[in-house]
């Protein structure tokens, strides 16, 4: 099921490695939607119901903070997850990983649809969840490096950003799809969509889970991989490698990454929980913008993959980052007025710039900083550890705004100053645009 690379060729005929790109991008784009999908879906239930179903009996604060930090659970075993598959990964191959962490993303996901709530089994119905949520973290762990390893590994020449960027091309599909899901659900009464409505969502990543698992076993590992596995002895243990040779890169990941993912999720679902106890808008309005966002992230994930292309991997991030820099506090003052067209639109550019513009700028970006020998396990790690701190943003913004008073002042200033972090150690990377992706040396 799982099976070596076998007998590659030195240089596979253009036919075939036509066939092989397009099938990785369509496998990389699926599957990423799942995942993402998988999150949304979670992270809006955290933000809408969560609060309701797992914690009951506390005031609607602690409720959000106690659903927030089942969320955050996840990201805290995302590395662990990360440091498990990407033994294999820089070892057995990308596809192998890939296919694994789909299949424990999609199980973890259908099975939390199934948990009583806590009326039914009392505290034991938030451990369950929060064990579930760890499953789906552990899984994810090495899906989004993965992702974007195999794309940019398979890229044609010149294309390396817009092709690794299909990865978010795939984030933003499946936080469409999630959005609309939930807005179909939300047509229910609140007393079914808290009671039962709630599951349907969940169930119904089966569906994807089944087409992105199909598409991913007709994967075939990178040119890149398979050459570089002739040549280099296989290690035995690619995290410990890559934190004694290349530990400079992996905390040059770290920073470019921390600001993009704590943005990221602020605008995606902390958000959702700020409109509704603050601003006091439907629930429906925050799911209808999100899926507005969502669309229009598709495009610009494209469009800033492109643009490092064109540009340079830097100073398109250096573009996006400027974006994000100008947003917070015009955003918070649209969001207070409680119009949804305005609303909409604060989301639309989070996605635009923050969900979807940056991590499409880094892309192909940060597997190019490592040589071959360890780039699945450097990219999974440096990301990987970001993703642990950006997935509290939501638990430390409702921290931030409960402490405030209701303030959002906080929170933009927090925005603010980590994108200043990453656009730092953006700056101070060297440009990886024409490197060489079978040099086993770091670009620095």
């Amino acid at each position: 099921m799982f099976g070596l690379p076998t007998g590659a060729p030195t240089e596979p005929g253009a036919a075939e490695m036509h066939h092989n790109q397009r099938r990785a991008r369509w496998a990389g784009l699926i599957g990423t939607a799942l995942e993402q999908y998988d999150f949304v879906i979670y992270g809006t239930a955290s933000a809408l119901v969560f609060n309701t179903v797992f914690f009951p009996d506390v005031s609607a604060t602690v409720g959000y903070l106690g659903s927030f930090s089942a969320y955050a659970v996840g990201f805290f075993a995302r590395p662990l997850g990360g440091l498990f598959f990407s033994r294999f990964g820089d070892r057995l191959g990308r596809k192998w990983v890939l296919v694994a962490t789909l299949a424990l993303m999609g199980t973890a996901t259908f099975a939390i649809g199934l948990l009583p709530g806590y009326a039914s089994i009392g505290f034991v119905a938030p451990v369950l969840l929060v064990l579930l949520r760890c499953a789906q973290g552990f899984g994810a762990g090495a899906e989004m490096a993965g992702g974007t390893v195999l794309l940019t590994e398979t890229a044609p020449e010149g294309r390396r950003g817009r092709n690794a960027a299909m990865v978010w091309v795939g984030a933003s599909g499946g936080t469409a799809l999630g959005a609309l899901v939930w807005l179909v659900v939300q047509l229910m009464p609140e007393e079914d969509l808290v009671s039962h409505g709630w599951r349907l969502v969940f169930f119904s990543s089966a569906a994807v889970t089944v087409l992105a698992f199909v598409l991913r076993r007709t994967l075939r590992d990178s040119h890149v991989f398979t050459e570089t596995r002739k040549q280099a002895a296989v290690e035995t243990s690619p995290i410990k490698d890559v934190w004694r040779n290349s530990r400079r890169n992996v905390l040059r990941v770290f920073a470019m990454v921390v600001g993009v993912s704590i943005n990221s999720y602020i605008y995606q679902v902390f958000l959702g929980s700020y409109l509704v106890a603050e601003v006091q808008v439907d629930k429906s309005v925050f799911t209808q913008s999100l899926l507005v966002g969502a669309l229009a992230g598709m495009p610009a994930a494209y469009f800033f993959g492109w643009l490092s292309d064109r540009i340079g991997r830097r100073r398109a991030f250096t573009v996006v980052a400027v974006g994000m820099i100008a947003m917070p506090v015009p955003s918070y003052l649209l969001l207070d007025t409680g119009h949804p067209v305005l609303i909409a639109l604060v989301i639309v550019l989070g996605f635009v710039f923050a969900a979807e513009g940056s991590v499409s700028a880094q892309a192909a970006f940060l597997p190019e900083i490592f040589g071959s020998r360890y780039r699945y396990a450097g990219v999974t790690l440096g990301r990987e550890m970001a993703s642990m701190v950006g997935g509290t943003g939501p638990l430390v913004c409702s921290a931030l705004v409960a402490w405030a008073s209701g303030s959002w002042v906080p929170v933009a200033i927090l925005m603010m100053a980590v994108t200043v972090v990453s656009l730092i150690a953006t700056v101070r990377t060297p440009e990886t645009r024409d490197r060489d992706l079978y040099t086993e040396a770091d670009a620095a």
